[in-house]
């Protein structure tokens, strides 16, 4: 057995690529539309990790999609959190758990999936002004 890929359910496709492609930085590796089906499938990955995919599914069709926590999180690992976490900052992105510990954040897309990102190796010192932020975002 092998992983393929993770699917989650956006409702605007150009709000999404922007978030995934232009502030976390995943490519997209192909695309396909279903007029039958009345969907778009939109398969994303990190640079050089094409093997592991993320799916991103639009159904044409309007629908609500509620934001419960059954869904769990996405997880990437990052070359350092701290300036990860700066850079997103200032594209906008809500980091709702920040790296406070050197090790682990979290931030949410724009349909509320909950994505985890994790230091690469070990732990990086505690570093201001992320040290200080005890009581800031849940995940």
């Amino acid at each position: 057995m092998r992983y393929l890929h993770t699917m989650i359910r956006i409702s605007d496709i150009e709000e999404s690529l922007d978030f995934f492609v232009n502030k976390l930085g995943l490519v997209e590796i192909r695309r396909r539309e279903n007029p039958m089906g009345r969907y778009t499938l939109i398969f994303l990955a990190a640079p050089g990790q094409e093997e592991v995919q993320l799916e991103l599914t639009y159904n044409w069709d309007p629908e609500d999609y509620t934001a419960g926590r059954n869904f769990g999180h996405l997880a990437y690992e990052v070359d350092n959190i701290y300036e990860t976490c700066q850079r997103l900052m200032d594209a906008g992105v809500t980091i709702n758990r920040p790296p406070r510990d050197g090790r682990m954040a979290f931030i949410r897309s724009p349909d509320n999936i909950s994505i985890e990102l994790l230091q690469k190796g070990p732990s990086l010192p505690k570093q201001e002004p992320w040290a200080s932020m005890e009581n800031v975002g849940t995940w």
